[in-house]
């Protein structure tokens, strides 16, 4: 009676809803039918609430109420199916009975769900760290050219941010805040065993996670505190993100086909004058006579409409999965997308394929794991500057022009003589039209894992992993001869196009051999693993500038400036261990540690050693929590560790003293030779490793037999000795500025997420899924100076504008500007600044951090709800506390001396703002500018109808459409609050709206 007590009010709501939708018997009676009562109870013999009980290939079906009854109508020769969460399921035969009770046994495999972590996999009640894993049927159903796009939300502590809208654009991953300054802040990508670099990208692959296909993807598993993921090492510093693929499986071969048709177009426009508007605006601040009056066209230019277009895109995939001879398990895919831009003349076009082979010898006592993945890329890039152009190109002047030899018929900006005017700004169609940004990519990642169980110890298993990561990328990037950027933009401005070819490699090799011992003895369980890791990074690129055909026969040379080229390499070596213990099944305990060795420093600092530890308790093992049903499932996770860093972002041999050509131009002459100079770079040659200490406490738990689960996690994570460029004196190194160890951050923050079932029936299912994360990041130290600040963030406008700052006390990344002055209206006062540090004069001192672009909180909702054959999804995201520096407004709403009008005789479009704060000179580095951009994004609506065994041979059809990126809800003025930029909003391309049908077919 205690259970239902507790559980009274909770599950007689979840009754109510489930009855809401399922239809009762009393509908469906017919002749012959009997009505058929009894009672529900779960092992322990208490009352199963809102437990389904349906009649097998019908839609009758009731709920149990609080105390476990049922009744309904069924044939007499009918056959029962009783179901509840974390249950069996039961079919019962009527047989002409009217009382059938029955008890339902425990489904105890959902606590024994296997998740991957380092270098093996957990069973997820065994798990001590703070783990989130996301198996392939909660993933988003959408558009997804990366497996990027499938986590966003998803995860608790995980923020991911695209580049924009741009086909094939980068992710910003971010696990639990950045731990470092200079140094990457991304996660470690776990391919199927294959750890791949994402240090540096190759062009036409910016996103690490776009070399796997989406639909090949079975489960992520997001190792967050230092206790799982420092079995990695130095590579886990900021968190490690493993990818497993689909398997085949022995049974029936098993046929997939899916395909997706999508059109994509702009939300919206940057708010800019139109023509009209901005000739009142001039006319309103310039007399008739005057020169801008003047300068103004006769056209109405809408140069967004110009450089923007709806796009069409398909994707599609087919998998072919079973067992050759029945013996060897098999997954074969490939799959094609063609993705277009909204922004004139990009695309993306893709090819790629899969092969996984699972076979087992030797009695089973060695498994093999073969794995291969390829892609095929051909990219186009639309040069995004044409964003920026479209936003200030004077309104009042036309596309093209045919009164000018310049320019190939697209109108600019010229002199008085008739010849352009060499700072003016690029006629925006131009900049997509007269410009070819391409390249083509082959990327391949593969392994062969052997994993061998001893015949003499069957307790003992070896494991070996070869792996590689292979990337080429070969480009081209062609500028038409006497295009506008041929004369405006670039280091010569004479009219013929400064083009580029290039071709790119990076390799990476892998090994790893472990051993693991597990044995059982009564109470205890222990599982030892140890292991050897050797891994070889290699990188190399060459590029040369062409003239063009014409100009080659022109100029006489073939090249308008000498190529260049370079090649670099690096190792990493690893001794690792884990050992795992466990006592009664309820007491667990795991302790890590690794030593690694990297070539990126010097011997002395060469090595670095990471240990952690976790500790857990299952308090629902314990006696005196076995008949408390409520809970299903309740365990206290204790960690602690260290990780390192060695992705440096200055090359491979920072502390080395190195020399390096000088640019092309730097030469020196030995009577008629030409000599190319070489020059010193700055090194400090006892760089050492950076460190992150993180504490984590989490709890895992589990209501009405997991129909309601979660986990709440508080952490932790203080980085030292960070990895930064700062300003060095002149003449003490090779720079000005030099790469050191300086200084310590810390994050520290909350994560919850929940998961619902509130409806679990035969024809209704229903899955809710939230999380919340919280972090705040603190600079705590930067030098023993406290009030030491680093300028860093350039902005358009100005010369040598910065508008971020790194400072004892304050966020990374924070804004530092003065702080605004306004009227009585509230409308800020030109040049009219609060004296901050009370000297009496507004000066370079007056500036302080303010705001910051990470948010203090980030969420996600998603739901999937299914009604017989009808499916209707969606998923949610939010973000509160971030905020932005709009670049866009403050560039392009002063209005006096040449910030309308270019000395050199041309106009620049205002924002449609600039009416209202009226600045004559442009206030970049004015708080006001420095806006709210929390939001709210529905990132995917979808809605679908599965048909089943529609033709013979075919088991199933899923039709759905869905609406990508329906609406946001921001407080922020400009396009799009959320954007990679470290929060300064100048020039992004920006997210498409998509519409789209899908079809999914199962043979």
């Amino acid at each position: 009676m205690e259970r239902k007590s507790n559980n009274r009010c909770i599950k007689v709501f979840l009754m109510i809803v489930s009855g809401i939708f399922i239809l009762s018997s009393g509908m469906y009676a017919q002749s012959g039918d009997v009505t058929v009562k009894g009672k529900v109870k779960d092992n322990n013999g208490e009352p199963v609430i809102s437990g389904s009980v349906v009649v097998k290939g019908t839609t009758v079906g009731t709920v149990t109420d609080p105390d476990g009854n049922y009744e309904l109508k069924a044939p007499e020769n009918g056959i029962l199916v009783f179901s509840y969460l974390g249950f069996i399921t039961q079919e019962i035969p009527v047989a002409g009975k009217t009382q059938i009770d029955i008890v339902l046994g425990e489904n105890t495999e959902l606590l024994k769900e296997v998740v991957v972590i380092g270098y093996g996999s957990v069973k997820k009640e065994d798990l001590t760290g703070s783990v989130t894993a996301i198996s392939a049927n909660s993933l988003a159903k959408g558009m997804a050219t990366s497996a990027s796009d499938l986590l966003i939300g998803k995860a608790p502590g995980v923020s991911i941010i695209t580049d924009g809208g741009a086909p094939g654009s980068a992710a910003k991953i971010r696990i639990r805040g950045g731990s470092s300054m200079k140094a990457s802040n991304d996660p470690l990508i776990v391919i199927d065993g294959v750890p791949v670099d994402n240090t540096t990208a190759i062009n036409g692959m910016a996103n690490p996670l776009a070399s796997v296909n989406p639909n090949d993807i079975e489960s992520f598993s997001v190792l967050k505190d230092a206790s799982a993921a420092a079995i990695y090492g130095s590579r886990a510093s900021n968190g490690v993100i493993i990818i497993t693929t689909k398997k085949g499986s022995a049974g029936k071969l098993k046929v997939n086909y899916s395909g997706t048709f999508s059109v994509s177009s702009k939300t919206d426009d940057i708010d800019i004058m139109s023509a009209d508007a901005f000739r009142s605006f001039v006319k309103s601040k310039y007399a008739e006579d005057s020169p801008q009056v003047a300068a103004l066209g006769t056209a109405n230019t809408n140069w967004q409409d110009e450089i923007f277009r709806t796009a069409f895109s398909t994707d599609h995939n087919l998998s072919v999965a079973g067992a050759m001879a029945e013996k060897i398990p098999y997954r074969v895919s490939i799959g094609y997308t063609n993705e277009n831009g909204i922004l004139k003349t990009s695309y993306l076009d893709r090819w790629t394929g899969a092969i996984n082979l699972s076979p087992k010898f030797l009695d089973n006592h060695l498994s093999v794991q073969l794995s291969v993945k390829g892609i095929y890329n051909t990219n186009r890039y639309a040069d995004a500057g044409a964003i920026g152009s479209a936003v200030e190109f004077d309104p009042t002047q036309p596309v093209y022009s045919d009164n000018s030899e310049y320019g190939n018929g697209y109108y600019m900006s010229l002199k008085e003589d008739g010849t352009p005017i060499d700072i003016g700004l690029t006629n925006p169609v131009a900049f997509l039209n007269e410009k070819r940004d391409a390249s083509r990519v082959r990327r391949s990642i593969g392994n062969i894992q052997f994993d061998y169980k001893m015949h003499f110890l069957s307790e003992l298993r070896a494991n070996l992993n070869l792996g590689y990561d292979i990337s080429k990328s070969i480009g081209w990037i062609t500028i038409a001869d006497n295009s506008p950027m041929s004369w405006v933009q670039g280091n010569f401005k004479r009219g013929f196009g400064e083009s580029r070819n290039y071709d790119q490699l990076k390799k990476n090799h892998l090994m790893d051999l472990y051993l693991n011992y597990v044995k059982e003895i009564s109470r205890h369980k222990f599982d030892v693993m140890a292991g050897y890791s050797w891994q070889y990074f290699y990188r190399s690129e060459s590029n040369i500038y062409p003239y063009s055909e014409a100009k080659r026969h022109e100029f006489g040379e073939a090249y308008y400036k000498e190529g260049d080229s370079f090649k670099t390499e690096s190792y990493l070596v690893s001794f690792f261990g884990r050992f795992n213990y466990a006592f009664a099944n309820r007491y667990l305990l795991t302790a890590t540690l690794r030593n690694d060795g990297s070539s990126r420093f010097k011997d002395n600092n060469r090595w670095g050693l990471f240990p952690s530890l976790a500790l857990a308790w299952r308090i629902t093992e314990e006696a005196f929590m076995k008949n408390r049903n409520l809970l299903s499932d309740l365990k206290l996770r204790l960690g602690y560790g260290i990780t390192g860093q060695q992705n440096l972002g200055n090359g491979d041999y920072p502390y080395m003293s190195k020399y390096q050509y000088s640019k092309p131009g730097a030469n020196y002459y030995w009577g008629d030779e030409k000599i190319q100079l070489i020059r010193p770079s700055a090194y400090d040659s006892e760089l050492k490793w950076e460190e992150t200490t993180t504490c984590n406490i989490g709890l895992d738990y589990g209501f009405l037999r997991n129909r309601i689960s979660g986990a709440i996690d508080l952490y932790y994570r203080k980085t030292n000795d960070m990895l930064n460029e700062i300003p060095v004196a002149a003449g003490s190194n090779f720079s000005n500025v030099l790469l050191t160890n300086i200084g310590n951050m810390e994050n520290k923050g909350m994560e919850f997420t929940v998961t619902a079932r509130p409806i679990e029936t035969n024809d209704i299912n229903w899955t809710l899924a939230y999380n919340v994360s919280w972090n705040k990041n603190e600079i705590t130290r930067l030098s023993a100076d406290p009030g030491s600040i680093f300028r860093w963030g350039g902005i358009t406008g100005g010369t040598g504008n910065q508008i971020l700052v790194h400072h004892t006390g304050s966020p990374y990344g924070s804004f530092y500007v003065y702080k605004q002055i306004y009227d009585a209206d509230g409308k800020p006062i030109e040049g009219a600044y609060v004296d901050q540090n009370k000297d009496g004069v507004i000066d370079g001192e007056d500036p302080r951090p303010y705001k910051k672009a990470s948010p203090d909180m980030f969420m996600g909702l998603s739901s999937q709800l299914s009604y017989k054959n009808w499916d209707f999804n969606f998923a949610l995201r939010a973000s509160f506390g971030n905020y932005v520096y709009n670049n866009i407004q403050s560039n392009r709403e002063a209005y006096g001396g040449a910030w309308l009008m270019d000395p050199t005789g041309f106009l620049k479009n205002r924002v449609n703002s600039a009416t209202y704060t009226d600045f004559n000179q442009a206030q970049f580095m004015s708080d006001y500018y420095i806006q709210n951009a929390s939001f709210l994004r529905m990132d995917n609506i979808s809605l679908g109808y599965t048909f089943l065994k529609p033709l013979k041979g075919l088991e199933s059809a899923r039709l759905y459409a869905t609406l990508q990126n329906p609406f946001i809800i921001t407080k922020y003025k400009g396009l799009d609050p959320e954007f990679n930029n470290d929060g300064i909003d100048n020039n992004i391309y920006p997210r498409p709206r998509i519409h789209m049908l899908g079809l999914s077919l199962n043979f």
